[in-house]
């Protein structure tokens, strides 16, 4: 939280000109935009955030949409990626059913997404990241940590005022705008890059910490989500401040390992440093139908797809993952999620599809299903993936023909074969294409 007061240091977020005394403007350029805090100047932990990054792509490549409401996402039967600000002001919010989203802003001008345009944009804004500091840790393709401690000699300035100047570059050369959280720690930079946005700059300082978290909800804790902060109301805690008067051993007997998260992070400690090279934790692919699927037949081909743009991933990234996860969500929303562990780590379609068919079989009882999706986690080097099947004899030669199919599809294009499974199939239904 950026702290008010007369005599704090601080500057202007336009002209990086220093904020004195008690001016609501600066006296430089005039801009409200100042920010001021006594820590300001020492405290050197980061998130930076793409504001509603999707759409405010979409809205920098079509000027028309500026002042509409404009959702990202996946048409009446999907769900809604992002949306801007103005779509947000009608009740409309992430992961939000697209019938619902719509319902609540029913002017909405609705875009589906282009992964590799904002894939595009996001390599971008990183490399900028980059250039401020080696310590810069991915969240996903619009959020990361950065650590600036140690950059004062090489940018000549505190790190406040760098990332000040990495906001304005972004708005000025890519078109797009970031929030920023600068505090000590990872979970407040997280927590205060939240506070202000868009075009936020929000700090959170050591001596504060406690009191600033005290309010708060237990959900501002990383971790705590809706089912836990019902289990945590069921016990009568629905605020920071009563976590932190507790004792740790006793929120540890009731919750077990996150009751140590919980105690110290309501306090503001928090010793995860910035990990540049954090890597994925999972690969996978997913996607919504236009209408509720229940038959094998319909489900089979879809899951076969989706398997091998999988391994496709893996291959290309140079990873095997050894838990196929199969993911799907029932007509009315109910998610299940249901998992196999291999012996043996894997990249082969062939192995996570036929995992997933069997976990999807278990499935198959009835049930509509709006979503499927497929994917692997425990990943790892490519060097143990899948070694001779004695059992399977027929699996070596399975393997050599989805190898020969690989490079088919790097010459030609990932259309140009396909499987028994999905020759035509895909085409006939028009699936929305696997996000």
């Amino acid at each position: 939280m950026t702290l008010a007061s007369n005599d704090l240091p601080g500057f202007c977020r336009d002209c990086l000109k220093p904020a004195r005394h008690a001016d609501r403007r600066c006296r430089a350029c005039g801009s409200p935009r100042l920010v001021r805090h006594a820590e300001i100047d020492r405290l050197t932990v980061a998130h930076i955030d793409c504001d509603a990054f999707y759409a405010s792509v979409e809205k920098r490549d079509n000027p028309d949409l500026l002042d509409k409401p404009v959702i990202v996402g996946g048409g009446k039967r999907g769900v809604v990626s992002t949306c801007c600000y103005i779509a947000r002001i009608h009740g409309v919010r992430s992961a939000m059913p697209m019938f619902k989203a719509l319902e609540a802003c029913p002017d909405a001008v609705v875009i589906r997404p282009d992964m590799e345009k904002y894939a595009r944009v996001g390599k971008q804004v990183r490399a900028m990241m980059q250039e401020l500091t080696p310590l810069v840790q991915p969240l996903s393709i619009d959020e990361a940590f950065l650590e600036l401690k140690g950059t004062e000699r090489l940018h000549h300035d505190t790190p406040a005022r760098v990332l000040a100047r990495f906001a304005r570059r972004v708005e000025q050369e890519i078109g797009i705008t970031v929030s920023i959280g600068l505090s000590y720690c990872k979970f407040l930079a997280k927590v205060a890059s939240d506070l202000n946005k868009p075009r936020g700059f929000s700090v959170i300082g050591e001596a504060e910490a406690v009191e600033f978290l005290k309010p708060r909800p237990v959900t501002t804790i990383w971790g705590v989500g809706k089912a836990f902060a019902e289990t945590l109301a069921r016990d009568g805690i629905t605020t920071v401040g009563q976590l932190q008067v507790m004792d740790e051993t006793d929120l540890m007997r009731r919750y077990g390992t996150i009751g140590q998260r919980l105690s110290r992070l309501s306090r503001g400690i928090d010793e995860r440093t910035v990990h540049p090279n954090e890597e994925a934790k999972s690969v996978s692919a997913e996607t919504t139908f236009f209408e509720d699927l229940w038959r094998e037949e319909d489900l089979v081909p879809i899951l076969r797809s989706l398997s091998e743009k999988v391994s496709w991933r893996l291959k290309k990234t140079g990873t095997s993952g050894q838990t196929v996860v199969l993911k799907l969500k029932t007509a009315d929303f109910k998610s299940r999620t249901r998992n196999r562990r291999l012996e043996d780590p894997t990249q082969l379609a062939d192995r996570i599809f036929r995992i997933g068919r069997s976990l999807l079989e278990k499935e198959m009882d009835g049930t509509r299903f709006r979503l499927i999706g497929i994917g692997v986690s425990d990943l790892s080097e490519p060097d143990r993936a899948d070694p001779p099947d004695l059992v399977d004899p027929d699996a070596g030669r399975r393997a050599a023909a989805e190898a020969a199919m690989d490079k088919i599809r790097e010459k030609f294009g990932k259309g140009t074969v396909e499987t028994g499974y999905t020759f035509g199939t895909l085409r006939r239904k028009e699936p929305p294409k696997p996000t």
